[in-house]
C-alpha cells in the first residue's frame, strides 16, 4: 500500500525536528567558557571541531535528502514501512552524532572548572611530550585528557572506531581523580600514552612472532608474556620515560587485598599484579641500572610474600621469574620494522644512523642529558653510543637474543616490501634451537 499523506506528514515533522535539534549543536568554542591556560591544544581542538562539523553536515544532508525523497514517495509507490525504515536509519545516525558530541563535551566541559582546567591543560602537554619521539618516526596525534572516577586510567586511541561509527580524531585519556597525587599522576598518564605509542609503532605485532618462537621450549611463562605484551609495552614506555616514578606509581595502583594481587586470569590482558611490579623493576634495572630497583623488588616481596600460596601458583611464579631476564633482554634489544626505515643525510635506507638513534634515546630518558642508558625503547637500543662499533669488531658476536631479534626485524621489513613472510618461521626456529 502506497504511503498515505498523513504518514508522510508525520515522518516529515520528525525529520524537521531533527534538523532543528541539529542546528542547536554549536562549536565548543562558542559554548565552553575557560581561561586561555585551560584550553585545548590547537591541534586537538581543530581535529575535534572538524570531525563534529563533518558529522553535522553529513547528517543535515541525510535529513534534507530524506525530506526530498518523502515528497516523491507516492510517485515511486513507496509504502509507509519503507519510509519508516529510512527514517529509523536517519535517527540512529543522528543519535550517534549526538553521542559523539556529548562524549567530547564531557571531556571539554571540565576545562571551565576552577583549577581543574589548568591541570588538564598541563596533562595534555605532558602526554604530548611523552609521546613525542625525535626523528620523525610517526606523527604525534592530538591528545586530550580528562578526569573521571575509578581506579585505573584508560585511553581511546586516535583513529579507532567510535560508538556508532566514525574514527576518533584525537586520543582521549581518562585519568582517575584519585590518581591525581604523587607519582600516580605521571605513572597512570604515561602508561596510557604508551598504548598509543605501541599502536603507532606496531610494537606488539612485531614482538609476537618472537614470543611464539620462545614458546616452543614448553612452559607457560612465554605464553603469558605474549598474552600480556600490550600492557607490558605500556609499562615499558612509562618506565623508560619516568624511571623509578613509573614503578612507584604502578605499586600504588596494584596495591590491593592479597587475593587480587596473586589472582591469575587467562582472559585478562593485564599481568598478575605481583608479577607486574617485579617485571617493572626488572625493566627499570635494564634501562637505568641502580640499586633502587632491587630495593623496590624486596619491598614488594615484603608487602606480599609468596608464603601461603598453593604449590601450582608458586611454581608458575617461579617459572615467570626465571624467564623474566631473558624476556626483558628480548624487549630491550628488539628493533621493530617501524624504527628501521629512518634515513638521515646520505645514510642508506634501512639503517638508523647512530646520531639519530642517540638523539631518540635522549628524548626518552628523563634528565639523561649526555648520558644514554643501557636501553630506552624497542628499536633504538641497538644504536646506543659505541654499540654498533663493538658489535662489528672482529671476533665479537652479538648476544643470541639480539641476533634473533635483528634477523626477525629484517625479515619483517623484507616481508612488508616483498611479501616474504616465510622467513619469520626460520628465525623463530633459531630462537629455540
Amino acid at each position: 500500500m502506497v504511503i498515505s499523506p498523513f504518514a508522510a506528514w508525520m515522518l516529515a515533522q520528525d525529520a524537521r525536528a531533527l534538523l532543528t535539534r541539529l542546528a542547536r549543536v554549536k562549536p565548543f568554542a562558542l559554548l565552553e567558557p575557560m581561561v586561555p591556560a585551560a584550553g585545548l591544544q590547537p591541534a586537538a581542538q581543530a581535529a575535534t571541531e572538524r570531525y563534529l562539523v563533518a558529522g553535522r553536515r553529513e547528517l543535515r544532508a541525510m535529513a534534507l535528502g530524506f525530506l526530498a525523497w518523502l515528497r516523491t514517495a507516492p510517485l515511486q509507490q513507496a509504502t509507509a514501512a519503507d519510509a519508516q525504515r529510512r527514517f529509523t536509519i536517519l535517527r540512529l545516525k543522528f543519535n550517534a552524532v549526538l553521542t559523539h558530541f556529548d562524549m567530547f563535551n564531557d571531556v571539554i566541559s571540565q576545562r571551565s572548572e576552577h583549577d581543574t582546567g589548568v591541570w588538564l591543560c598541563g596533562l595534555d602537554a605532558v602526554a604530548t611530550d611523552a609521546l613525542t619521539l625525535p626523528g620523525g618516526y610517526y606523527e604525534v596525534p592530538p591528545l586530550v585528557c580528562y578526569l573521571d572516577r575509578g581506579v585505573g586510567a584508560a585511553i581511546r586511541r586516535t583513529r579507532t572506531r567510535l560508538p556508532g561509527g566514525g574514527e576518533n580524531p584525537v586520543s582521549i585519556i581518562r585519568v582517575p581523580r584519585e590518581r591525581m597525587v604523587g607519582s600516580g599522576i605521571a605513572s597512570s598518564l604515561i602508561h596510557e600514552v604508551g598504548h598509543q605509542a605501541s599502536a603507532l609503532l606496531d610494537l606488539a605485532n612485531s614482538l609476537r612472532p618472537l614470543l611464539r618462537g620462545m614458546q616452543r621450549g614448553g612452559g607457560l611463562a612465554w605464553r603469558l608474556f605474549e598474552r600480556w605484551i600490550g600492557e607490558i609495552l605500556s609499562d615499558f614506555w612509562s618506565c623508560a620515560r619516568l624511571g623509578v616514578s613509573a614503578t612507584l606509581g604502578l605499586m600504588g595502583v596494584v596495591s590491593l587485598p592479597r587475593p587480587f594481587v596473586f589472582r591469575l586470569s587467562l582472559d585478562d590482558p593485564h599481568p598478575v599484579p605481583w608479577i607486574r611490579v617485579r617485571l617493572s623493576c626488572a625493566m627499570g634495572q635494564a634501562l637505568y641500572p641502580h640499586a633502587q630497583w632491587d630495593r623496590l623488588a624486596d619491598l614488594w616481596d615484603a608487602y606480599y610474600p609468596l608464603d601461603g600460596l598453593d604449590a601450582p601458583r608458586r611454581r608458575l611464579f617461579a617459572e615467570l621469574l626465571a624467564a623474566m631476564p631473558g624476556f626483558v633482554s628480548l624487549l630491550v634489544n628488539h628493533r621493530p620494522c617501524a624504527l628501521r626505515p629512518l634515513a638521515e643525510g646520505g645514510a642508506r635506507r634501512g639503517t638508523a644512523p647512530a646520531g639519530a638513534a642517540r638523539r631518540a634515546i635522549r628524548g626518552l630518558a628523563p634528565g639523561a642529558g649526555g648520558h644514554v642508558p643501557r636501553g630506552a625503547l624497542a628499536g633504538v637500543r641497538g644504536a646506543r653510543p659505541g654499540s654498533r662499533e663493538r658489535a662489528d669488531q672482529p671476533g665479537r658476536r652479538k648476544p643470541p637474543v639480539r641476533e634473533a631479534a635483528d634477523a626477525l626485524g629484517a625479515a619483517q621489513c623484507a616481508g612488508r616490501r616483498h611479501g616474504l613472510r616465510g622467513r619469520r618461521k626460520d628465525v623463530c626456529r633459531a630462537l629455540t634451537a
